[in-house]
């Protein structure tokens, strides 16, 4: 966990709930994607981001989700979800997931998330704002 830790200062963690599994007893696959959104919008906060994101003006909207499945999660487990960005590009960036559980002590699923900055008057897409692009920058990953 440490390791996980150091390599995703910024995570969130995420209590499995009873209801969050399926009739095969592991956490139903579209729950990862609630998950993730989660994670997102605490990462988000975290990094005092809403304050430079306007709901009614422009703000990030997804594009694509994909998920890996490494090893099914089964209730009772605390899971810590780790994020870090890639492809930053003038209008969009990717959010890359992973999802460490605490009772098996591993990686469990990988995620990501294509992210577009998009102005909801216009129906257009946005530039990343500087604050923004900045915080996105320094959450990268090298590649």
């Amino acid at each position: 966990m440490e390791t996980f830790k150091q390599q995703y200062p910024i995570h969130t963690d995420i209590t499995v709930a009873w209801g969050d599994m399926d009739a095969l007893q592991h956490v139903n696959n579209c729950v990862y994607l609630r998950y993730f959104e989660i994670a997102r919008i605490d990462f988000l906060n975290k990094l005092n981001l809403f304050d430079t994101i306007n709901s009614k003006a422009t703000g990030p909207v997804i594009s694509e989700n994909n998920i890996r499945y490494k090893r099914p999660v089964t209730f009772p487990d605390t899971l810590s979800i780790g994020i870090t960005i890639s492809d930053i590009k003038s209008d969009r960036f990717v959010m890359n997931y992973s999802v460490f559980s605490h009772a098996q002590n591993a990686i469990t699923t990988t995620g990501m998330s294509k992210v577009v900055m998009f102005d909801f008057k216009t129906g257009q897409k946005a530039t990343i704002t500087e604050p923004l692009l900045s915080a996105l920058k320094a959450n990268s990953q090298t590649e």
